[in-house]
C-alpha cells in the first residue's frame, strides 16, 4: 500500500466522537479520529515497513504518525530520522508513544534520550524521558549503566516539580519504570518517589490520573511484574 492509500483509509475510518475524546487529551489538527484498535489492525496487516512509516510520519496527520510508530523498523532508523520525529511530534501521543517506542528499540536510544531530556522543548524532553522508560523495560539489567540510571533518578528528585507539564509526567513514569524493571534500583527508585511525593500534571479535560509512583511500583511488584523485561514497548 502507498502512503496516499493508507491516509485515505484512515480518513474513511475517522470518527467525530473519537476526535472529541482525543481533543480533550490534547490532540491537534490535522487528524481524523481513528480508533487505536483500528490502527493496530493495519499494523497486523502491514507488519514493519520502514519506508512507509517514514512517509506516513511526514504527512503531519496525527493518526498516520501514530501508525508510523507502530510499523516502523527501529533497526533502520537513523539519528536524523529520530531527531526529525521528535521535533515534529506536536502532542504527547506522538512524542511519548510513537517517538519513544521507536527510539527505545533503535540503535541510538540511549544517545537520543539523553540528548532529548536536556531540551527546552517540552515535547522533545518528554520524548527523552519516555524513551528512557522504554529502554529500562527492554534492556537486561546486566547491560544497564546503574550509575547513570541512579544519577537520572537523582535528577528527577531534584527538578521534577519545576519541569514543564509533560516532562513531569514522563519523569514520574521513568521513576516507575526503573523501580519495576530494574530490580537493583527498585529500593532507590521507591526512595526517590517517596521524597518526590505526588506529581501534579494537567491532564486536560479528562478523567486521567497521575499515578503515585510509590504505590504503582508496589502494585506491580505484588502482581509479579518486577524485573520482567518486555520484548517491545509498542502497544
Amino acid at each position: 500500500m502507498t502512503v496516499e492509500e493508507i491516509v485515505e483509509e484512515l480518513r474513511l475510518q475517522g470518527s467525530d466522537s473519537i476526535k472529541s475524546v482525543l481533543i480533550k487529551h490534547g490532540a491537534k489538527e490535522p487528524f481524523f479520529g481513528v480508533k487505536a484498535e483500528y490502527l493496530k489492525k493495519i499494523q497486523k496487516r502491514i507488519k514493519k515497513n520502514h519506508d512507509l512509516a517514514l512517509g506516513l510520519y511526514s504527512t503531519g496527520i496525527s493518526d498516520a504518525m501514530y501508525l508510523a510508530g507502530l510499523i516502523a523498523d527501529e533497526s533502520k532508523m537513523t539519528r536524523e530520522d529520530l531527531q526529525r520525529w521528535a521535533e515534529q511530534a506536536y502532542w504527547y501521543y506522538l512524542s511519548e508513544h510513537a517517538v519513544a517506542w521507536v527510539a527505545a528499540g533503535s540503535d541510538y536510544g540511549w544517545e537520543m534520550a539523553l540528548k532529548w531530556v536536556d531540551s527546552d522543548r517540552e515535547n522533545v524532553a518528554s520524548s527523552g524521558w519516555a524513551t528512557l522508560s522504554g529502554l529500562v523495560a527492554l534492556t537486561e539489567d546486566s547491560a544497564l549503566d546503574m550509575r547513570l540510571l541512579q544519577s537520572l533518578l537523582e535528577r528527577v528528585e531534584q527538578s521534577i516539580h519545576e519541569q514543564p507539564n509533560r516532562a513531569r509526567s514522563t519523569m514520574n513514569g521513568f521513576v516507575i519504570s526503573t523501580g519495576v524493571y530494574v530490580l537493583p534500583l527498585t529500593d532507590f527508585a521507591i526512595g526517590v518517589a517517596e521524597r518526590v511525593g505526588k506529581v501534579s500534571v494537567d491532564v486536560g479535560k479528562t478523567a486521567c490520573k497521575v499515578p503515585f509512583a510509590v504505590d504503582y511500583i508496589h502494585k506491580c511488584l505484588e502482581r509479579g511484574s518486577g524485573g520482567k523485561k518486555k520484548k517491545t514497548v509498542k502497544c
